[in-house]
């Protein structure tokens, strides 16, 4: 190999890899289709190895793409946190900070304390990531997670924060064309809005099957999704009964709460972040923050 391998190769070889077509991974990068072609065949040639496979379905990526995968990712992880670590002067509470937020949560609960958060610190800058999937903070992929699973690595600082209430809702549209259920036995002869694939998903429905005496199959759901804010989005417009985080329900007026008897599950939520980072004073600032927003909404922890 000649010359060292450029970061801006290495990073459209990583987008192909994740987008798996040309095509999105210049829409991702904002680059030209033709760009990106060049750059992954330069590369191949610089490589002396087939990185792709071409094929009427787009693109494989080879044994050698695959074991390329990690360093790949790594080198993306450490060029975004150089970034983030560049971006404020030292001891000041400014600059990025990146937070790894469940999708639900980052659409029906994290933007108002985000609000409070810039009122407080207008020199931070926010990252919002929004998976289900945990992001990877031992490599500091983010600065800051809210997580719904205990955290166990001896390497992060986490503070529980709340353990959320899961219940069924339906918006007052579907009530006065179909009524509510007065008890569990009439869940049957209602529309339930409930997860497609997801497991965790599954697995809470299963529960709440067995609290509604057998009542709820997956072949009953009308609508399926693994989607959660589009399962609230459905439940708002009438679709159903639906499943939401108890706060968020009940904190909309169109939404009433089905047999409140009924607690689904519980989820604990924990504000989380590496222990290299508690004491950078914008991560602080953010970790410290989401943490008192939490414990104001008066969930049990």
């Amino acid at each position: 190999m000649s010359l060292p391998i450029s970061w801006d190769d290495q990073r459209i070889f990583l987008a192909v890899l994740e987008e798996g077509s040309l095509s999105a991974a210049a829409r991702r990068l904002g680059l030209s289709h033709p760009t990106v072609r060049s750059r992954i065949e330069a590369l191949e040639r610089e490589l002396g190895t087939v990185l792709f496979t071409r094929s009427v379905n787009g693109l494989t990526p080879t044994e050698t793409a695959e074991t390329l995968r990690d360093p790949a990712r790594a080198m993306a992880m450490a060029s975004d946190l150089f970034v983030r670590q560049a971006s404020a002067p030292d001891g000041e509470v400014a600059g990025i900070v990146r937070i790894s937020v469940p999708e639900f949560m980052g659409v029906e609960v994290i933007p108002a304390m985000l609000a409070r958060l810039r009122t407080e610190h207008p020199g931070i800058r926010i990252e919002l990531s929004l998976s289900n999937a945990p992001a990877d903070l031992l490599a500091q992929e983010v600065d800051v997670a809210v997580r719904t699973v205990t955290p166990k690595q001896e390497a992060l600082v986490a503070r529980k924060v709340a353990a959320i209430p899961l219940g069924l809702f339906a918006s007052r549209a579907y009530i006065a064309r179909r009524g509510a259920p007065a008890d569990v036995s009439e869940i049957a002869d209602h529309d339930i809005i409930g997860p497609d694939r997801n497991r965790a998903d599954l697995a809470i429905a299963a529960i709440l099957a067995e609290r509604l005496g057998g009542t709820l199959s997956r072949d009953r759901f009308v609508l399926r999704t693994d989607s959660h804010p589009a399962q609230i989005a459905a439940t708002r417009a009438g679709v159903g009964i639906g499943i939401a985080q108890v706060p968020v329900g009940e904190s909309d007026p169109n939404l009433v709460r089905i047999l409140p008897e009924i607690e689904v599950t519980v989820i604990e939520t924990w504000i989380v972040t590496h222990e290299n980072l508690a004491r950078v004073p914008r991560v602080r600032a953010v970790f410290d923050s989401l943490v008192d927003s939490f414990l104001s909404r008066g969930l049990r922890s």
